[in-house]
């Protein structure tokens, strides 16, 4: 029979579950129109169930401005204070499910930023999170992702500088970059903004990833974290595969191993990892 080991901290986190419930909450409370700026979390499923119960996604600040009643919701992800200026208006519920520990880099950003210190941010540039942080120190505010994108960096010697990472990135290439920062002689203050869930998930996954012949990491494809969690189990494990359902599960990439192991992303619903499970430890 096969050995199929499913990571413990696997699925939503803390401050996802929270978003999600209380968009869940306000469809119940209200009888206006819900929207969320931006996709609530990055898993198609969720998104897609919140739609057909009316809940409307806002993807841009046009698109915001034109919004003048209804519940707008802040997804998990955070935002910029651009747009919470922009939502001061009469008719507009502001329904704040910014991740506690986001809102956390969101202060300490634009403290060290009023206090003269360039912040840098250590992510993905793209990524909303990331994109919010940014909002409370622009205009100074660098984003680094890759170490070679430090040599260019116009940032002058005598700056001081303050690095916080986005709370999903990985956390050895966080360390490694602050150390190419104070190699370069840089007066910096680093703060490790990195959730413990994140490391703690981080962990598990490459450990289990040692372990198996095959691994499963089941999320969304806009999922930042469960990118970096494919990134360290196929570290680990070559017969690594990124899925977001069972339905994506090719069952020759698991039928001829004697053992899988399981982890997914902090959008991940339960009821997908528990199907993947019980699918792969019953069938395979």
């Amino acid at each position: 029979m096969m050995d199929v080991k499913l990571a413990k901290t696997a699925g939503f986190c803390f401050g996802v579950k929270r978003a999600v419930d209380q968009v869940y909450e306000q469809l119940e409370k209200t009888g206006g129109p819900v929207y969320t700026y931006g996709p609530i979390i990055h898993n198609e499923k969720v998104v897609e169930d919140l739609e057909k119960k009316g809940v409307q996604v806002i993807n841009s600040e046009a698109e915001l401005k034109e919004i003048t009643t209804g519940v707008v919701v802040i997804r998990s992800h955070g935002v910029g204070k651009g747009i919470y200026d922009i939502l001061q208006k009469p008719g507009i519920t502001i329904v704040d499910a910014t991740c506690p520990f986001v809102k956390k880099i969101h202060r300490i950003a634009a403290g060290q930023n009023a206090a003269g210190r360039r912040v840098i941010i250590i992510g993905n540039p793209g990524h909303p999170e990331v994109e919010g942080i940014r909002g409370w120190c622009e205009p100074s505010a660098l984003v680094v992702e890759e170490p070679d994108q430090i040599v260019n960096l116009p940032v002058r010697r005598e700056e001081k500088l303050c690095i916080v990472a986005q709370t999903t990135f990985n956390y050895n290439k966080f360390k490694d970059l602050v150390e190419i920062f104070t190699e370069k002689g840089y007066d910096i203050l680093d703060l490790n903004t990195i959730c413990n869930a994140t490391q703690e998930r981080q962990v598990e996954a490459g450990r289990i990833a040692s372990e198996v012949e095959a691994m499963i990491v089941i999320g969304g494809r806009n999922s930042s974290n469960t990118q970096k969690l494919y990134e360290i189990c196929q570290k680990e494990c070559k017969n690594t595969y990124f899925i977001q359902t069972l339905g994506d599960l090719n069952p020759e990439c698991v039928n001829s191993v004697r053992s899988v192991g399981i982890t997914a992303g902090a959008s991940t619903p339960k009821q997908i990892i528990e199907e993947v499970h019980t699918n792969v430890r019953i069938k395979f």
